[in-house]
């Protein structure tokens, strides 16, 4: 059983080093083990795909690279950052000017235009992007003055993977995106994800346990019960719109 995922490219840079994690979550008299030692690594500008059934330790994670949770035991790095032994201002630090998050529900503000929901991230980062510019790479510049409640589920994702990148975040992490979507809509929201990877090289690390997913990625890693299964290698990388789900 392998614990190492190796890097899709042998001389590409590192961007997420793990060593070892372990999560237990105590639940009363029950720990719960969610992570049991993985080590991984993730390189630039590629596309991983994390799949695994509910519980395999996916969202745990992917919630440690991005510091929005601690490991129980063993390391992660964010390049040279020792993310283990951050302080939560560091980690707060890191999460605002380096990390991009989308997770399956959209968490958008109903009272704001699809460009004002954005614009909140752009007035905290250092080198943002236009918000109109974010919503054009995810295909809703004609979206950018209606409301989430004038948009379709899909589109409110959109404008969440918008918001996400328009900080121009070095990594892009996206929890079960496609998750309360159905197929058509859930491959404009792929497509979104892989055009941002391509055209802004940007690392993403997507959850799913849709396995069909998996053939748009560059490496595969499969989780189970807490441990690395195995990697996988995607030999010729498919188009969203190519995916048989």
């Amino acid at each position: 059983m392998a614990d190492t995922a190796p890097a899709a490219v042998p001389d590409a840079e590192v961007v997420f080093r793990t060593e070892a994690l372990t999560k237990i979550y105590h639940m009363g008299e029950v720990d719960v083990h969610a992570l049991r030692g993985v080590t991984a690594e993730l390189v630039s500008g590629e596309l991983l795909v994390l799949l695994g059934a509910s519980g395999s330790g996916k969202s745990t994670f992917l919630n440690i690279l991005g510091g929005l949770d601690r490991p129980t035991s063993g390391r992660v790095w964010y390049r040279e950052q020792d993310l283990t032994h951050a302080s939560e201002q560091e980690l707060t630090q890191y999460r605002r000017h380096h990390v991009g998050f989308v997770f399956q529900f959209y968490n958008l503000i109903p009272s704001l235009t699809a460009r004002e929901n954005v614009a909140i991230v752009t007035e905290i980062a250092r080198h943002p992007m236009r918000p109109e510019d974010a919503l054009d790479l995810v295909g809703l510049a004609d979206r950018l003055d209606h409301f989430p409640a004038e948009l379709s589920g899909g589109q409110q994702q959109r404008v969440a993977i918008a918001r996400a990148i328009a900080k121009n975040p070095a990594v892009l992490l996206c929890d079960e995106p496609t998750g309360a979507l159905d197929s058509e809509t859930g491959v404009l929201v792929l497509e979104a994800i892989e055009r941002i990877n391509r055209e802004l090289r940007t690392t993403a690390a997507v959850i799913t346990h849709n396995a069909a997913i998996a053939d748009m990625a560059d490496r595969v890693v499969h989780l189970h019960d807490g441990v690395i299964d195995r990697v996988t290698m995607v030999p010729v990388k498919k188009s969203p719109r190519d995916i048989h789900w």
